[in-house]
Parts: structure tokens; C-alpha cells; sequence
């Protein structure tokens, strides 16, 4: 097949994230299949326009405030005349509303709506305009079917008027390869870590707060944060302020090696964000046997099995963090048993199996395109 995808971003963009490496696990292996991908994607500074990724082409066009309007641009200009199979829309952040003037086979991609939180997240007016575009969106794509990441998002499309035969879950994943046990020992102080992008909606600043509580009973204790995001500054402000310097730690972006050994160093991993569509730190910590403590909300109480896996607690609740947080450090056996539990866990997710899923979707929507309509 030859197959065209839409996404705001690609896996090497600065501002990449989960979405980005589901995409590029799932279609790289599609690709390895004997498949044609070409990704349709924001440009960035240093970025080539135009190169080839784990056999995917990756063409680059506009940036962040430009590419929705590109979306269609290119397509009239360019792609209609290329006789894709069937096109992918990976609604991430603005949709593209690709079914007003997609001719071939379209199937969509979700990992979650923003909704009100995108008001926290940037300015007012650029909020707003997601948020309303959000609202447009279960009246464009009613008819569309639809990959989505947990059931916390199969039950938000649910809710806007999908139909279930149109909705499949294709989780995110890991590669067993790089994440998995290497021999590095925990940390012999305590160490809790953060692991994913520096966004406001991540909410790391409860993180801080609960690890402020949390030094008092344990003056040793460490906070590591691994990753980069435009929060960082007001982050290590707020760092500041609590008279933390000493015990938290940035790290910035790290290799994937890397991330990999300071899981492994870490007693366990704190996951504070106020929606995800899965959690895919999640299940990288756990395959790295580190359980993960995590705010009960959409996409995280699907990645966590509360006390099985990890732990959860009322998102925003900071007390109640810091509580948990005390308790995996008192209780060692606890946190072994989660640990333990949380890497057999992890062994249910991997990319071939999505990929395996994903290009069954797309087939069976380009078999529903040509078979001829019912009398």
C-alpha cells in the first residue's frame, strides 16, 4: 500500500513526544512491511525539508502556527495527484479536519482531546482556538474510524457520538530491546524521578510541592527530573523558591541509554499530569522494573493498575501525593511487589503487535472503499 500520514510533528522535532514515537514505531515497522509512508509534517529550525527516517519520507512544510493551513494547501497542490492508498490523519493538537477534502480511504489516529486544560497550557486566544476546534470535531469526523491509544479515549468518543464498530485501541508501547533491565542497581538514597516533557499541564509543580512535604520525613531524598520542555524555567524557579537546589536535579534531554539507567536507579517514577491518552513513560519505567506513582486521571489509570503496578491519587491533590510517595519509600516489600508486577506488566505491549493492528485498520478501510455500495 501506499500510504500518506498527517502529524503536526515528526520524531525528530524538539517538541516531540508520545505521539511522535507511536507514530514512528508503529509506521516504521509498516514501512519494514514492504509498505510506502510518507509523513506530512511541521517544520523546525535545523530540520531538513525534505529525508528519509526508518523508511518513512518525511516531508517537511510551515511551522507550529502555519501547518493545519498547509495540511489542505499541500494536498490540492501536491498529493491528490499521487494515488495514496488510503490516508492517515493523527489528530494531534489541531485537527485538520482532513475529511472536508480527503478523496482517498482516511483513518485517524488519538491519543486525547485537550479540552479545558489547553487553557493552562498556552495563551487565551490560542487556547480558545483549539478548544473550539475540539468542539468541531465529533461533527467532521463522525463517520471516521478512528485508532485510539486507551480506553479512557475509546470512552471520550464514545461520549461525542462515535460509534464503537469505528473505534479500535492500539496502545503505545516499547521495545524490548532498549528498554529492559540492564544490571544497574537503585540508587543507595532515596531517588524518585520524573520522566516526559516539561509542559504546564504535566503539572510538575505538584511533583515539587509533595517532594518539599516529603523532605521532612526524608531529609536524603533525591528528586530526579529527565526531560525537556518550555515549563523548565519556571520549573527551576519554583525550585528555587522551595530551597530544593540541592536535592532536584534536571537533567534536560537524555539519550535513550540513558533514560534507560536512570530508571533503573529510580525507587520509583511520579507521573503528575492532569490527562495523557496512555502513558507511555509509564510503561517504560515499569519495563525498566521501576513502578510508577500517578495522578488518577484519563490515559494514566489505564497505564497504571492501581496497587498492583503502582499507585494513584486524586490529580492535584498534593497531601495525598506526598503520602504515597512516603509510603513507597518506607515500605520496601511494597514497592518491590509493584515493581515486580509493573515489568510483567510491560510484557503486553509492543509495537509489533500495534503495527500488526494498525495496518489491518488501514487494509480493511481501503477494502471498504473499493467494495461497491449495498442495494
Amino acid at each position: 500500500m501506499k500510504i500518506l500520514v498527517f502529524n503536526w510533528q515528526d520524531i525528530k522535532h524538539p517538541l516531540g513526544g508520545g505521539a511522535e514515537v507511536h507514530l514512528q514505531e508503529i509506521f516504521s515497522r509498516i514501512a519494514k512491511a514492504g509498505h510506502e509512508v510518507t509523513l506530512f509534517c511541521s517544520s523546525f529550525q535545523g530540520g531538513q525539508e525534505h529525508e528519509w527516517i526508518q523508511g518513512i519520507e518525511i516531508i517537511r512544510k510551515g511551522g507550529r502556527n502555519t501547518f493545519n493551513f498547509w495540511v489542505p494547501l499541500k494536498y490540492w497542490m501536491t498529493f491528490r495527484r499521487q494515488h495514496f492508498d488510503v490516508v492517515v490523519d493523527d489528530v494531534n493538537k489541531i485537527p485538520f479536519f482532513t475529511p472536508l477534502f480527503i478523496r482517498e480511504p482516511l483513518v485517524g489516529i488519538s491519543h486525547h482531546f485537550f479540552d479545558q486544560i489547553v487553557f493552562v497550557e498556552t495563551h487565551f486566544f490560542a487556547a480558545l482556538y483549539v478548544y473550539l476546534s475540539e468542539k468541531l470535531f465529533p461533527y467532521i469526523y463522525s463517520r471516521t474510524p478512528f485508532l485510539v491509544v486507551s480506553e479512557s479515549t475509546r470512552k471520550e468518543f464514545l461520549q461525542l457520538g462515535f460509534s464503537e464498530e469505528n473505534l479500535s485501541i492500539v496502545p503505545n508501547c516499547i521495545d524490548p530491546t532498549v528498554y529492559r533491565l540492564r544490571g544497574v542497581k537503585k540508587s543507595r538514597t532515596a531517588l524518585i524521578g520524573y520522566l516526559g516533557r516539561l509542559k504546564r499541564y504535566k503539572s510538575i509543580h505538584h511533583l515539587l510541592h509533595a517532594f518539599r512535604i516529603l523532605k521532612e520525613a526524608f531529609p536524603e531524598a533525591r528528586l530526579r527530573i529527565v526531560g525537556e520542555g518550555d515549563d523548565r524555567r519556571r520549573l527551576e524557579s519554583l525550585v528555587r523558591n522551595l530551597s530544593l537546589t540541592e536535592s532536584v536535579e534536571f537533567t534536560g534531554y537524555v539519550s535513550e541509554d540513558k533514560k534507560v539507567q536512570h530508571l533503573q536507579e529510580m525507587h520509583f517514577v511520579v507521573n503528575t499530569s492532569a490527562k495523557e491518552g496512555w502513558g507511555l513513560t509509564v510503561v517504560e519505567a515499569n519495563a525498566c522494573g521501576t513502578c510508577v506513582i500517578a495522578s488518577d486521571v484519563p490515559g494514566l489509570r489505564d497505564s497504571v493498575i492501581e496497587g498492583q503496578t503502582g499507585l494513584l491519587y486524586g490529580y492535584g491533590n498534593i497531601g495525598q501525593l506526598a503520602e504515597k510517595m512516603a509510603l513507597l519509600l518506607r515500605d520496601e516489600e511494597l514497592r518491590k511487589r509493584l515493581s515486580e508486577n509493573a515489568l510483567k506488566w510491560s510484557e503486553n505491549f509492543r509495537w509489533e503487535e500495534s503495527a500488526k493492528k494498525t495496518l489491518e485498520i488501514l487494509q480493511k478501510a481501503v477494502s471498504s472503499k473499493k467494495s461497491p455500495p449495498p442495494r
